[in-house]
C-alpha cells in the first residue's frame, strides 16, 4: 500500500510524548492490547495510509490516517521487564489510537 505524506500541520511531531488509548477494540484491530494504557513517543511519521480496520471489510479505507512508528520502554509495557533500562520496543500506529500527552517534553 502507498503512503503519501502527511498534511502539513496534521502529524504529531518526532519525539512527541503520547499515550495509547484505551478503548474497546475495533472489529479489526491493528493496535496491540498490551499496549494500551502505555506511554511513549513518536520515532517516526510513517506517513498516511488507507485505514486497514475498513479495507479488512472491503470499504475504500477513507478518510486516510496518519501511521506512526511509536517507541515504548520495555520496562513500561512490561513492568517485570528484567533487561537494560533502555531497551525499547516499537509498534506502528495509527493516529486514532494516540493521544499526545500534554505539558510533556521530551527528556
Amino acid at each position: 500500500m502507498n503512503a503519501l505524506p502527511p498534511r502539513p500541520g496534521q502529524a504529531l511531531p518526532v519525539g512527541t510524548p503520547i499515550v495509547i488509548r484505551k478503548q474497546p477494540p475495533e472489529v479489526h484491530c491493528r493496535t496491540p492490547f498490551y499496549l494500551r494504557g502505555v506511554k511513549g513517543e513518536i520515532a517516526e511519521v510513517r506517513g498516511r495510509f488507507r485505514d486497514p480496520s475498513l479495507l479488512a471489510f472491503h470499504k475504500p479505507g477513507l478518510p486516510m490516517r496518519v501511521l506512526y512508528r511509536v517507541r515504548f520502554k520495555q520496562k513500561d509495557v512490561w513492568p517485570e521487564y528484567k533487561g537494560g533500562p533502555h531497551d525499547t520496543v516499537v509498534a506502528d500506529i495509527f493516529e486514532h489510537w494516540i493521544d499526545p500527552i500534554a505539558g510533556v517534553t521530551k527528556a
